[in-house]
């Protein structure tokens, strides 16, 4: 009865081992088609950061959708490896489990190679993350920047444009000044004019009266 029962456990671990492996391939294969695409994207963030006037940029980085990329690849990555940890762990607890004692040196191995993939992926994406968050915080510091000069630049603009209306005020405010001037003027003048004539009149009408007197 125990024979049975360990010939059966013989030829059903194996599959589950194999299994695993196929687990472990299948998300390695994912997340390195995952990192290729996550590398290119730093790469533009890069090229972006040193040719930032340039109107060729990358349409991954378009707006705000270089940001909801570079969000939705990292919690993809990230899930990746979380499952790839997984089969790993199980991976090891099976060699444990089901070895009674006496590691396969075979599977050791294979183990000890899924978990140095696992490690080089984890290393490449945590650099490629820091070096693109690292791009995206120079870029928030550039546009700060741009935004601070381009503020400062309107209310130069600003400035300028209350001063140009202020001189037009005054100019406009001087040619009143001589347009009244002048209507006191033309006015005195005529005053004077009609001055001279009320004392030709005058004189005529004292003329007149004294003739009559000595008549």
């Amino acid at each position: 009865m125990f024979d049975d029962a360990e010939n059966m456990a013989s030829s059903i671990t194996p599959t589950r081992w194999e299994e695993l492996r196929k687990k472990a391939r299948q998300l390695e294969n994912e997340i390195d088609l995952k990192l290729v695409s996550f590398s290119k994207l730093g790469t533009n963030y890069s090229q972006r950061d040193g040719y930032k006037e340039s109107s060729d940029t990358s349409p991954l980085l378009n707006s705000s959708s270089s940001e909801r990329l570079f969000e939705t690849m990292g919690l993809e990555i990230e899930q990746l490896l979380s499952k790839l940890t997984e089969v790993n762990d199980s991976m090891a607890e099976y060699t444990a489990g089901f070895n009674l004692g006496q590691p396969n040196a075979t599977q050791l191995h294979t183990l000890q190679r899924h978990r140095d993939i696992l490690q080089g992926y984890s290393h490449e994406f945590s650099k490629t993350k820091a070096n693109i968050q690292a791009f995206r915080d120079r870029e928030d510091l550039l546009g700060s920047v741009h935004r601070d000069i381009n503020a400062y630049k309107t209310g130069m603009n600003r400035r300028t444009d209350l001063y140009l209306k202020e001189n037009e005020h005054i100019r406009n405010s001087d040619r009143l000044a001589d347009d009244v001037i002048g209507v006191a003027l033309a006015t005195k003048e005529n005053l004077q004019s009609q001055r001279g004539v009320l004392h030709g009149v005058t004189s005529r009408l004292s003329a007149v009266t004294s003739i009559l007197f000595i008549i």
